[in-house]
């Protein structure tokens, strides 16, 4: 086997492992475990950077290979293959960005909601019965 179409498998293999990190960053996601997020968005940076070390030697292996074999089916499979998965990849990404912004949304919305709660909870009013913010009795002396 050719050096470029062993460097092409071991790129998908690093593409499915992203795949794999992509579907548990969901879950930790969808389920707000802080904590254990933070641990996989290590090890996702570190797929990363092997995914993009892989292109850097397939990038090279590729310009050194002559045209011929370039053509080849297998190689041209090979290609495709890692294509596909770079896809589901990309797109898993932007639903588990749609994710994080929907739980930011989420989280930007009860912070109003305990704003206004707090808000209506510190109301008074004055002499002339219009409501006024602060804090009950805040004027009072004895």
């Amino acid at each position: 086997m050719s050096e470029l179409k062993k460097a092409i498998k071991d790129q998908y293999k690093f593409l499915l492992e992203l795949q794999q990190v992509l579907e548990t960053e969901l879950h930790l996601i969808s389920t707000r475990d802080a904590e254990s997020l933070i641990n996989l968005l290590k090890n996702k940076e570190s797929v990363l950077e092997s995914i993009q070390a892989q292109d850097n030697i397939i990038l090279k292996l590729y310009q050194n290979t002559p045209e011929q074999e370039k053509t080849e089916p297998e190689l041209t499979a090979l290609f495709a293959q890692a294509k596909e998965m770079l896809s589901q990849c990309k797109f898993r990404t932007q639903i588990n960005q749609t994710a994080v912004e929907q739980g930011q949304l989420r989280l930007e919305h009860l912070r109003n909601l305990l704003l206004e709660s707090r808000a209506k909870e510190s109301m008074t009013y004055d002499k002339s019965g219009r409501t006024r913010g602060g804090s009950s009795g805040g004027g009072i002396s004895a």
